[in-house]
């Protein structure tokens, strides 16, 4: 039987798996580097935290998931003509000291069995709107392409430094990093807009962790997004992790088969609700996997780690994963 790292390998080499993928087995993620244990991120239910770069975010009670908070008082960047008036990295450099947390993590980590994780959140994109909201975000590329392109290079800039960093302390065998891209039917902005824009920020931060040893390059955006793939392609992502049920599927194993493998291919919001049943769960895994098949496909849910909003979909969705891999293999 082959360990949980070798399947993923032989699935997305287009090889010999001896079974599914089953959703996140084999990531063990670092969470607890520097940088996320003085940011930390909101809990359910908590308001106003501050998450670095001078963002705030809040988690209201009863919501799938955390957000900036963007009224005028909290906007980061109210001019980005101006932006070096108001953005300013945080602290990309730790003491050996601070890192000592997120080393042990990684040494716990059996590499035969499990590819050791690191997680960036958010992204370049996302960083971007941020800092401006999203709306102002989305025109500024057309009213300040020059004022964008410099913000972005800022946000790359501090990405590099901190991924030299990842790299020297806890050696991850993996990236996960997430930046959503679009909506459920559209990217958030054109091909070619992507393309001059984030393709080659992601160029070179993904080319960062390849030199310094990263094998597998993980990208969530639980979007569409089957229109930015010859790019994930160019700036070096294995996985695509998160891809919904409103991108071809199907045609994407087809055409990129062997260049990029497809993560997801279960829309959260069908299975993971209040009320939600194991008959759902069931029938949409089931479907996932005899439509998408054995190669170039990990099924799981399009949430952006081995969690679910709902308790227990995330342990039914892995066991209804585990009964189609004794099904099909």
């Amino acid at each position: 039987m082959l360990t949980k790292r070798e399947n993923l390998l032989e699935t997305i080499r287009g090889g010999k798996p001896d079974r599914f993928v089953n959703q996140y087995e084999a990531f063990e993620f670092v969470l607890n580097d520097p940088f996320a244990l003085r940011f930390p991120g909101p809990k359910p239910g908590e308001m106003e935290v501050e998450v670095g770069w001078g963002v705030t975010k809040q988690w209201p009670a009863g919501f799938p998931g955390a957000f900036p908070v963007h009224d005028e008082a909290h906007i980061v960047c109210k001019d980005l003509a101006n932006w070096r008036d108001y953005v300013k990295a945080p602290p990309a450099v730790f003491s050996a000291e601070e890192w000592e947390p997120a080393v042990r993590r990684a040494q716990e980590i059996d590499r035969k069995e499990h590819f050791v994780t690191s997680f960036i959140a958010p992204g370049v994109f996302e960083q971007c709107h941020y800092l401006l909201e999203i709306q102002n975000c989305l025109i500024s590329f057309y009213e300040e392409p020059e004022a964008m392109h410099e913000l972005i290079d800022c946000i790359t800039d501090w990405e590099i430094c901190y991924a030299k960093e990842v790299c020297k302390y806890i050696k991850p065998d993996a990236l996960f990093h997430h930046d959503d891209w679009g909506s459920q039917i559209s990217t958030f902005i054109s091909p070619e807009m992507f393309e001059e824009f984030y393709l080659p920020a992601y160029k070179k931060i993904y080319g960062c962790y390849r030199e310094h040893g990263v094998e597998l390059i993980v990208h969530h955006s639980d979007s569409y997004g089957e229109t930015l793939v010859p790019y994930m392609i160019d700036m070096g992502i294995d996985i695509w992790q998160g891809v919904m049920t409103t991108n071809n599927i199907p045609e994407m194993i087809r055409k990129y088969g062997g260049q990029i493998s497809f993560m997801g291919g279960i829309d959260s919001a069908t299975i993971d609700y209040p009320g939600w049943t194991r008959e759902k769960v069931a029938s949409e895994v089931r479907r996932a996997c005899t439509e998408y098949g054995k190669l170039y496909f990990i099924p799981g849910a399009s949430q952006g780690l081995p969690i679910s909003n709902f308790e227990g979909v995330y342990e039914a969705t892995s066991e209804e994963i585990d009964k189609m891999s004794q099904e099909m293999f």
